[in-house]
């Protein structure tokens, strides 16, 4: 059977597609990927060995721009590309993980009388899932209070697809990874895959208190490394990790991050406490908000907007967490969200692909 996997515009939207990708292949299916052309989708399939196909995409708003006029031809020009993709390779089915660019993809599909299978990461539905929806044969969730927001007759309860690489890290790896020359318990601060200027710069301001009790691993953003730091004992920066992310996050005692619905599915999976910092209202459509919420409500997480966080903030909240470690690791012990997502989401996979 033949699968196209589509969805893109940040690594979130690319990165359970892929933990998706041994689970299909041993199951016997061809795989492809519709993504945006030179989007960051691009490079990680490839990197992935996928056959790639790229589309022009226009991003969605919810509010009235000049813009939307230019990003509208984009879209209509990405549906006739995504059509011709699938015209000529005639997949099975598609599973669509959100973003721009899977708009076209989903519509096209439409046309095309192939079903779709969509994944929805967050507590609120993205835009463009919002009109991928009623164009899909299938819905897949993660969080209890999406089912409200979904035609129930769709809405299937998976959780989260999880890379199998980051549920088999290695502490020995990463401690010869980051070289550090001391046992202090080590905290791992993650911006997204974007990077975040101003949890980085709270961060470096307060690396002198942070060092005299840990170990640093600062995951900063493309572009956004210190150079004038790089020396500092204790202390290690990347723009972006990869491969050896599984390996840094069985090392790390505490997680401060962002809130997006992917990595906060590791933290609970790996049973890491974890500091949540959510993108703003005037960054973001909230969705990051809400799940940081459902994390604090059920325990797994603390929780600080980002409009509260200075040095002292920051540095008293991760050393509360750290001394209360122990409790966030035994109510994460006793979810009851599903063990096995990507075994559930290749269930409703192969059914809607053989409904065809």
């Amino acid at each position: 059977m033949k699968i196209i996997l589509t969805g893109g515009g940040t690594a979130g939207h690319v990165l359970p597609n892929l933990a998706l990708v041994p689970a299909l292949l041993d199951a016997g299916f061809e795989i492809g990927y519709i993504g945006e052309t030179n989007g960051v989708e691009q490079q990680l399939a490839t990197n992935a060995k996928l056959k790639f196909y790229g589309i022009s995409a226009g991003k969605l708003r919810r509010y009235l721009s000049a813009k939307n006029i230019a990003d509208a031809f984009r879209v209509i020009k990405g549906f006739g590309q995504a059509r011709k993709v699938l015209r000529k390779e005639r997949p099975d089915v598609i599973f669509s993980k959100g973003g721009f660019v899977a708009v076209p993809v989903v519509f096209a599909a439409k046309t095309l009388k192939i079903p779709v299978v969509i994944h929805e990461s967050d507590i609120t539905i993205g835009l463009a899932n919002k009109l991928s929806i009623p164009r899909a044969k299938k819905v897949c969730y993660v969080f209890p209070e999406t089912l409200s927001q979904l035609p129930k007759e769709k809405a299937i309860h998976t959780g989260a697809p999880l890379r199998k690489e980051v549920l088999q890290g290695s502490v020995v790896r990463a401690k010869k990874f980051c070289g550090f020359e001391t046992e202090k318990p080590v905290i791992m601060i993650v911006g997204g895959s974007q990077g975040s200027l101003a949890l980085n710069k709270i961060v470096r301001e307060s690396l002198v208190e942070l060092l005299s009790d840990f170990n640093i691993i600062h995951i900063c953003g493309k572009g956004n490394v210190d150079d004038s730091l790089g020396n500092q004992e204790g202390y290690r920066q990347f723009e972006y990790i990869a491969k050896e992310m599984g390996d840094l996050l069985a090392f790390c005692d505490i997680v401060v991050s962002r809130a997006g619905a992917n990595a906060i599915g590791e933290f609970l999976a790996l049973q890491k406490p974890n500091i949540l910092i959510p993108l703003s209202k005037a960054a973001s459509r909230g969705d990051q908000i809400l799940n940081a919420k459902s994390f604090e409500a059920q325990g797994f997480s603390v929780v600080v907007q980002e409009e509260d966080l200075d040095n002292k903030k920051l540095v008293s909240t991760i050393k509360s967490t750290f001394a209360n470690k122990d409790s966030f690791v035994a109510t994460m012990k006793k979810s009851k969200t599903s063990k096995d997502p990507i075994s559930h989401i290749l269930e409703v996979i192969q059914e809607v692909a053989n409904s065809k």
